[in-house]
């Protein structure tokens, strides 16, 4: 597929945000420049992130502070996902949620009700204020068999001064210890994530497109999914490793600035 060919048939862009728009705080390149000719196309531009140790206000302050962030742009995470995800699919249940005290908020103020006593379902998200307590107490409720949900797969998180462990690597410590493994991962790659984002901006999977430098997360997501996609090397991913994963993207640029050159 040609960018030309792409930038007509694509509605709405899905856009990763460290390695795929900016580096720790610095944006790559003129990528100012190339979302405000996106939008000057007229098309939608939703960041979309696996952690969900923070808020939509959260990110949508820091992309704003390093001037990335328009009016009619949308942020999506895992997080608010899997809000969406226990809405459709346990609504009106008890959950015990392990978060960081910001997204548990923001939970709440979707309509989750969250209860650390006698929950029915447990979810998992990328809590960086985690604590032994917690742990204990998921671990007890996972023995219970309640119906149990991560918000995504990542075994790390990038950071500038190196990877940190990310919800997947909570994942084998629950899994050795209390046997029991997610009955749904909801970010990407998996499909609940790309439900949610249909339900929310009504726009036919086939005119969306994933923008990101992983191939195991953003290219698989966009092909378990049905959209196309576009992996950028500005990231993880490099010419070499792209060939290790079976996934084929739509296309493939330097970086997300590319489109226009």
């Amino acid at each position: 597929m040609t960018k030309q060919e792409l930038l007509r048939e694509v509605s709405l862009f899905l856009l990763d945000l460290d390695g795929t728009v900016y580096l720790g705080d610095r944006p790559i390149g003129a990528m100012r420049k190339t979302l405000s000719a996106l939008r000057g196309m007229g098309k939608q531009l939703v960041f979309l992130t696996n952690n969900s140790s923070r808020t939509e206000a959260e990110y949508r302050e820091k992309l704003t502070r390093i001037g990335l962030f328009s009016a009619g742009d949308g942020v999506y995470t895992s997080g608010m996902a899997t809000a969406e995800y226990l809405q459709v699919h346990y609504p009106g249940r008890r959950v015990f949620l392990v978060a960081t005290d910001a997204v548990r908020t923001e939970f709440e103020k979707s309509g989750v009700v969250l209860d650390a006593g006698a929950p029915e379902v447990a979810v998992l998200a990328y809590d960086t204020e985690l604590t032994f307590p917690k742990i204990r107490l998921l671990d007890r409720f996972l023995r219970a068999g309640i119906p149990f949900l991560a918000t995504h797969p990542d075994d790390v998180c990038p950071t500038e001064d190196g990877s940190m462990p990310d919800v997947g690597a909570f994942l084998a410590m629950f899994a050795r210890a209390s046997h029991r493994t997610p009955d749904a991962i909801i970010g990407k790659p998996y499909a609940p994530m790309g439900e949610g984002l249909v339900r929310k901006y009504g726009v036919p999977r086939e005119r969306m497109c994933m923008v990101g430098d992983r191939m195991h997360t953003d290219i698989r997501f966009a092909n378990n999914n049905k959209m196309r996609s576009i992996l950028v090397l500005s990231g993880e991913t490099t010419e070499r490793s792209m060939a290790q994963f079976p996934d084929v993207p739509d296309l493939v640029l330097p970086d997300f600035n590319h489109i226009f050159g």
